[in-house]
């Protein structure tokens, strides 16, 4: 898939380094601490292997006028296959309710379509009513739901042409 995608209001680009501290930020929002910056360096270097020997990305998302950090999208393996990646997404708790979640998993979609792959994943917790809103948004379907460590999680699939 290609490391560099652009919407209307957003860019997706590579990780970099300087990511790390906004990375920290969006993590602390999960209300389970926050990971140190060299713990969130270390974690971007992985992310950067892993596309390296994937083919598929989780990219940082900035606005394209403000040109400031506002969370990630992209494909993971996860919970499920390279042959059959997971898109997951986490944006920053003032940019909700913007419609971006939606704008950036649509151009990852995209992405995903012209890569060949048949079907996408995507796991969210029963509790994320926006997560589930978006993904219904793009065509997903519930397919089932596992009990895990954290609670409910809601597994969701879409068909690609």
């Amino acid at each position: 898939m290609p490391f560099h995608l652009e919407t209307e209001r957003l860019i997706l680009r590579p990780w970099a380094e300087s990511d790390a501290a906004e990375f920290c930020a969006l993590l602390s929002e999960r209300g389970k601490g926050t990971p140190t910056v060299e713990r969130i360096r270390t974690a971007i270097a992985e992310l950067l292997t892993a596309t390296a020997t994937t083919g598929i990305a989780l990219l940082p998302i900035q606005r394209r006028d403000e040109g400031d950090f506002i969370g990630y999208c992209g494909l993971i393996i996860g919970r499920s296959t390279l042959e059959e990646p997971e898109i997951a997404y986490e944006l920053f708790q003032r940019a909700h309710g913007r419609g971006y979640a939606t704008e950036a998993a649509s151009a990852v979609l995209d992405a995903a379509i012209a890569t060949g792959r048949k079907r996408l994943w995507s796991t969210v917790g029963t509790w994320n009513t926006p997560s589930l809103r978006v993904l219904e948004k793009l065509g997903f379907e519930r397919d089932h739901v596992s009990t895990e460590e954290n609670g409910e999680v809601a597994w969701l699939t879409r068909s690609l042409p």
